[in-house]
């Protein structure tokens, strides 16, 4: 089995648009699915179709196929790129919430290294965790780099008139 924190092949980054909102979608794994979405919609899954992920913040569609559309709520889990709550986790295998980062980054301690050890001792688990169904590790660099800037505005005293 391919580790979800390498780089995928040819085959699964073919990006397609989502019905709803027409935005590219991303090719997600049968297994990411079948582990995340709850027994109704599972009961709705065509295995043997190739699905989507939708990642548009604004979009309730999370996957999608020719046949049919999965949405939030057809989800055990919050999806990070559609709940923008502080509780919902940006790193599905080690429960690193909004929340978590923001706190990791105040007492300058550095998930990213913490993940990329659990990564490097294949640990991770992402195909199955989260609900883009690939490593998380291009969302939490980009929310602690969010973080930073944010913190930098405000501790250089920038003011908007």
């Amino acid at each position: 089995m391919e580790s979800c924190c390498q780089p995928t092949t040819q085959a699964n980054s073919r990006v397609t648009l989502c019905p709803t909102c027409h935005e590219n979608g991303r090719s997600v794994p049968i297994i990411t699915l079948k582990s995340l979405l709850k027994p109704d919609a599972l009961s709705m899954l065509h295995p043997k179709l190739k699905y989507f992920f939708c990642s548009t913040s604004t979009c309730e569609v999370v996957y999608y196929s020719e046949a049919n559309t999965f949405k939030t709520q057809d989800m055990k889990v919050p999806v990070f790129q559609k709940d923008n709550r502080v509780q919902v986790p940006v790193c599905y295998c080690f429960e690193w919430t909004r929340e978590r980062l923001n706190h990791a980054v105040e007492e300058k301690n550095d998930p990213i290294q913490f993940i990329r050890e659990q990564v490097k001792a294949d640990r991770c688990g992402c195909e199955v965790n989260n609900p883009q169904g690939a490593c998380c590790l291009g969302n939490v660099t980009s929310f602690i780099r969010e973080i930073e800037k944010n913190e930098n505005t405000i501790m250089s005293g920038r003011h908007y008139e």
